[in-house]
C-alpha cells in the first residue's frame, strides 16, 4: 500500500474479455458528506462485474467505472455527516462501484459490521447477493414461512444466499443446478428438491412434490428461455421475481395467459440503480433480520474460490466458466 495518497487498482483498456482488466495507480477516492473509505481487505466478484467489463452493465452517474460492487475491511475516513460508524471499524458494504481497489468509497447507508467470527475473505462475500436477494425475494415477492420457492441457479452465489435465507425463514425450498455436485450442494444448503436441469424437467418436479399446484415463488436469473416453463410452475397467485437474463432478454412467442388465469405477478429489479435511501432500507432490514442468523452461523456465504487481487483476470475467467459452487474473492496484501 502506498502512503503517498494512491492506490492500486483494476483497470479496462476497452470492453472486451478478461484480458482487458489491469493494474494501475492512482489517487485515492475521497468520501463525500456522507460516505466512508475503507481500506479493502477482500473484494467479492459478481455476474454484473462481468456485464461491465463487456459493456453491458454501465455504472449509474457519479459511481466509480472501476469494478467492483462489495467489499470487506477498514474504515480509514469518513464523511462528516455519516454517525454510528467510526474509523477503525471493520465492515462490509455495497459499493456503486470501485470494489477492485486498496481503497472503497461507500455510502455509509450501505455498510454493515462484520458478524462476529467472519473474516474478511467471507464477509467480502455478502454485501452483494444478501442485498439482492432480500430486496427481491422477501421485500418485493413476499416470501414467508410455509411457501414454496423455487431457486434457478442454486449453486451461483445468489443461489447459495437465496437457498439459505429461505431455508432459515421457513420456506420449503427447489433449487435448479446443472451437475450433480451442484445439486448435492444445494441439498446441504437446504434445499429440499435439487433439481438437475439437463436431466429432469423442473416444471414437472416443482408440480409433482406439490401435488400439482406449483411453487409460490420463482427467484429467476436465466430470463427468456425459462419465462413460460416459470409461468406453468407457478402456483395461483405466485409471483415471479426476475434478477437476470442469462439467456437474453426477450422472450417470444409466450402464452401470457396463465398470468391472468392463475394471477400471478412478475417482478423484477436490479440493485446497482436504486437510491441510496432504498439501498439503506434494504441495509436495515439485513441488520435487523439477517446479521443475527450470520452471528449464529446459521447463514452463511459459501467461498468457491480466492484470487490475489491481481489475478482479477482470471478470477472473471473461471465465473465465466460456470463451474463454481458459491462466491468467488479477490484479497488484497
Amino acid at each position: 500500500m502506498s502512503s503517498d495518497g494512491s492506490m492500486r487498482y483494476i483497470t479496462i483498456s476497452g470492453f472486451g474479455g478478461p484480458d482487458v482488466m489491469s493494474v494501475a495507480t492512482g489517487p485515492r477516492p475521497k468520501p463525500g458528506a456522507n460516505d466512508v473509505l475503507v481500506k479493502v481487505a477482500a473484494a467479492g466478484v459478481n455476474r454484473p462485474d462481468v456485464a461491465q467489463r463487456q459493456g453491458s452493465y454501465p455504472p449509474p452517474p457519479g459511481a466509480s467505472p472501476v469494478l467492483g460492487l462489495e467489499v470487506a475491511g477498514t474504515i480509514v475516513a469518513k464523511g462528516a455527516e455519516v454517525e454510528g460508524l467510526e474509523i477503525g471499524d471493520r465492515v462490509c458494504g455495497l459499493a456503486n462501484g470501485g470494489g477492485y481497489a486498496e481503497y472503497c468509497v461507500l455510502p455509509a447507508g450501505q455498510v454493515l459490521p462484520v458478524p462476529d467470527g467472519i473474516d474478511d475473505v467471507s464477509a467480502a462475500a455478502i454485501p452483494e447477493t444478501f442485498f439482492t436477494v432480500w430486496a427481491n425475494l422477501f421485500q418485493m415477492a413476499g416470501l414467508r414461512e410455509g411457501q414454496d420457492v423455487l431457486i434457478h441457479g442454486g449453486s451461483s452465489g445468489i443461489g447459495t444466499t437465496a437457498i439459505q435465507l429461505a431455508k432459515a425463514f421457513g420456506a420449503r425450498v427447489f433449487a435448479t443446478a446443472g451437475t450433480t455436485e451442484k445439486c448435492d450442494a444445494c441439498v446441504k444448503l437446504g434445499a429440499t428438491v435439487a433439481i438437475n436441469y439437463h436431466e429432469q424437467d423442473f416444471v414437472e418436479v416443482a408440480k409433482a412434490a406439490t401435488e400439482g399446484r406449483g411453487v409460490d415463488i420463482i427467484l429467476d436469473m436465466v430470463g427468456a428461455a425459462y419465462f413460460q416453463r416459470n409461468l406453468s410452475a407457478l402456483a395461483r397467485d405466485g409471483c415471479l421475481s426476475m434478477i437476470a437474463f442469462l439467456s437474453g432478454p426477450k422472450a417470444e412467442n409466450v402464452n401470457l395467459t396463465p398470468i391472468m388465469v392463475k394471477r400471478l405477478k412478475v417482478t423484477g429489479s436490479t440493485m446497482r440503480p436504486r437510491t441510496d435511501a432504498e439501498k439503506k432500507a434494504v441495509r436495515d432490514d439485513l441488520a435487523e433480520k439477517v446479521w443475527p442468523l450470520i452471528a449464529e452461523g446459521r447463514v452463511k456465504p459459501l467461498i468457491d474460490r480466492v484470487f490475489a487481487f491481481e489475478e482479477a483476470h482470471d478470477a472473471h475467467r473461471h465465473m465465466e466458466a460456470g463451474d463454481h459452487i458459491g462466491k468467488i474473492v479477490l484479497t488484497f496484501d
